[in-house]
This record gives C-alpha cells, structure tokens and sequence, in this order.
C-alpha cells in the first residue's frame, strides 16, 4: 500500500533546532501579545459584555498563561540545545487566544 506523501526529508545536523527556534519563537511572541491584548480587553470590558467574575476567571488564566510563558522562555534560553513545547501547553494556549479574539470581537460589535 503507498503513502499519499513522500517521508520528510532528513535535515542536516543542527538544521532541525534551527528550524524549531525559528518557528517556536514568532509562536511564543504572539502568545504573549495575545495574552496582553486580552489583559487590555478586560480592563475595558463593561458588566454587560461579561460579569465581574467571568473577568476574574479570564484574568486569572491569562496571568496564569503569561508566567507559563516566561518560564518557557528563560527554559529555552537556558537549555544548551533547541526544545519544544508540550502540545497540551500550546493547545490551551491556543484555547486562551481564541478567548481573547472572541472577546475583541464581541466588544467591536458592541461599540
């Protein structure tokens, strides 16, 4: 039976860290202005868009996220060689941001 693909193609030595770094850290940079576009949204945010507690919530995990974040910073610049992130981290990083999108959204809508 054949594959729809052909295998990926093997990188030379050091080429893959490269390839991570350079694709990890403009990943990293737009969580952290997303996490910060969201504090923002939230300091604006009137009751009737979202309740004091909601707000308390999304805070909370947007500060909670912001330090995860900066902890896998300072690890990746400490580590003598190129590391990724576990997926389940990134997964509710991503779940954050889409949050903080639909909040943007349904503050534009509201004037």
């Amino acid at each position: 039976m054949s594959t729809p693909f052909p295998p990926a193609p093997e990188l030379p030595p050091g080429q893959a860290g490269q390839l991570l770094d350079q694709l990890l850290e403009p990943l990293l940079h737009d969580f952290g202005e997303s996490f910060e576009r969201g504090l923002e949204l939230l300091e604006r945010c009137p009751d009737s868009i979202m309740t004091p507690e909601a707000r308390d919530d999304l805070r909370q995990r947007l500060t909670t996220a912001r330090a995860e974040l900066a902890a896998a910073r300072a690890l990746r610049a400490a580590a003598p060689t190129p590391m990724a992130l576990a997926m389940g981290t990134i997964t509710s990083w991503h779940a954050l941001v889409v949050e903080v999108w639909s909040l943007s959204a349904t503050l534009r809508r509201a004037g």
